[in-house]
């Protein structure tokens, strides 16, 4: 039995790809604190939600933290559980945003609003699961602070790559 395929499941398949690649690639940066990382793959989902919608965006960015948890050796740890719950509060997040203000909120918005639900939602399994201990809350500014500084970042070049390749249909 053939299965056939979409444009949409190559699309999907090609952005899910670079996500990973990125993912994997990161995942080999030294961090000075643990779990904080710039999430450039996270430019990868954004563009995919404003380029092609909550579909496709929502494809990468589950598929990324499936397949780079393989590809890394964490799967089902608590570094995939960390990421995976990172991801989906990024994408509910990402999902709320975009059904109120739809286009208004720029790449470079979204990037910070996917980075700081994605720490708060990290944080909040962290501290229910991991270190359940008052004392983590003391780490939360500093995390959310590069949250947000990372979430500028990848937004920045998110919004670059976006005005070099605006709105395709798929």
């Amino acid at each position: 039995m053939l299965l056939s395929t979409t444009r949409e499941d190559h699309l999907v398949a090609w952005l899910a790809a670079l996500a990973i690649a990125i993912h994997v690639l990161e995942s080999a940066l030294p961090s000075p604190i643990p779990g904080v990382k710039p999430g450039l793959a996270n430019v990868i989902t954004v563009l995919a939600l404003v380029m092609f919608g909550w579909r496709v965006a929502a494809w990468v960015s589950l598929l990324r933290v499936l397949a780079g948890s393989l590809l890394t050796g964490t799967f089902l740890s608590p570094t995939f559980l960390l990421s995976l719950s990172g991801a989906a509060a990024s994408l509910a997040a990402l999902l709320v945003a975009h059904a109120l203000v739809g286009q208004r909120l720029s790449p470079l918005g979204l990037c910070v609003l996917a980075a700081m639900a994605h720490m708060l939602g990290q944080f909040a399994i962290a501290y229910a699961l991991i270190i359940p201990h008052p004392a983590l809350l003391n780490l939360l500014p500093v995390l959310l602070s590069a949250a947000l500084l990372f979430g500028l970042v990848t937004g920045t070049m998110a919004a670059r790559i976006y005005r070099q390749h605006p709105a395709v249909s798929t």
